[in-house]
């Protein structure tokens, strides 16, 4: 979903305005080999900022202080978007970690005193569930709706083994290039994957096969002039957009008639929770997800019931039916007779 556009910043020309201050502070951050993403995202929760303080008249750093800063920690939480819903506490501490880090950085640079912003607390995370993950026969359902005798058919039908046998995300299959697939190891490397580090994942063998057969068959066909070296082309040789894949994956998703809504995390959801159940230690989902923490990933031990399942039918008294079946057959019967 695109951002809502601000307005432009008040006191963009005055050297030691908040503005400013932000524009060095994201310098600073590329020179640090920050992504672009994380740029973008820190000065667009900063300009939000910006011009919240603007509104009260405060416009250099020294101005802000900590119960400033807490008082734009309550208009967060007290804020409501456009359908009437409050932030979640993930977007208010999101909303908050930019200017945490800016406020520190402006203390270390000497451009104020003190850090107002050094204890100030964060929301606690929430850790959400994921939603819904496909069962390996409802994947298998999605996989089979593309029509793989049609060019473009055949491409969605490796865009999704992709998604489903790598968990990678959608930005990153988007940015894979010929080069990134080693097809003699079975294995892809995502460069510059979330918090700008590369990896390698394994493919497997059937989302080897088809892949292999779009590189092949279809996308020399999708090549427009220069070869741009992107592994995934739409139809006029251009890179995939985000948007438009995430169409199509959902549209596949609804004609295989799982009753599952979802698009491409979708798949990742799934990939880690069958993983898990079918054995895998947690660290090696980690590191396919790509995951920094072992804590973030940590939330599909929750997911993946199927131990859990097997252990409550064999324990729990309630759980079993075979004893209760005439008992069961009976009640049944007598309710037909009315």
């Amino acid at each position: 979903m695109p951002r809502r556009a601000l307005p432009p910043l008040p006191g963009r020309h005055d050297p030691d305005s908040l503005a400013a201050h932000m524009a060095r502070f994201l310098t600073s951050l590329a020179v640090r080999n920050y992504s672009p993403a994380t740029i973008e995202d820190r000065r667009h929760g900063l300009s939000a900022f910006i011009l919240w303080c603007a509104e009260r008249g405060l416009e250099r750093p020294n101005e802000v202080t900590k119960p400033v800063l807490e008082r734009y920690q309550r208009h967060l939480y007290y804020h409501r978007k456009s359908n009437g819903e409050p932030l979640s506490f993930r977007t208010q501490a999101q909303r908050m970690i930019p200017i945490r880090a800016w406020f520190k950085w402006l203390a270390r640079e000497n451009h104020i005193l003190s850090n107002p912003a050094s204890e100030l607390e964060l929301p606690r995370p929430e850790r959400r569930l994921p939603a819904l993950v496909l069962t390996a026969d409802e994947a298998d359902a999605v996989m089979a709706v593309p029509d793989t005798g049609a060019p473009l058919g055949l491409r969605d039908r490796a865009v999704l083994e992709l998604l489903y046998a790598t968990a990678i995300r959608r930005g990153e299959l988007i940015a894979l290039t010929l080069f990134d697939v080693d097809y003699a190891r079975s294995t892809l490397i995502v460069r510059q994957g979330k918090g700008n580090k590369d990896r390698v994942v394994p493919i497997g063998e059937r989302a080897k096969v088809w892949l292999s057969a779009y590189r092949d068959q279809v996308r020399p066909g999708l090549v427009v002039g220069r070869d741009p070296s992107i592994l995934f082309l739409s139809r006029d040789g251009r890179p995939l957009e985000a948007k438009r894949l995430s169409e199509k994956v959902r549209g596949y998703i609804a004609a295989a008639g799982v009753g599952k809504p979802g698009s491409c995390h979708l798949f990742r959801h799934t990939a880690a929770t069958l993983m898990l159940e079918g054995g895998a230690d947690i660290r090696f989902i980690q590191a396919l997800l790509g995951h920094e923490s072992l804590e973030t990933t940590q939330i599909y031990t929750r997911v993946s019931i199927a131990k859990l399942a097997e252990i409550h039918a064999a324990t729990h008294p309630g759980a079993r039916l075979a004893r209760d079946r005439a008992m069961l057959d009976a009640a049944l019967a007598d309710d037909g007779e009315d």
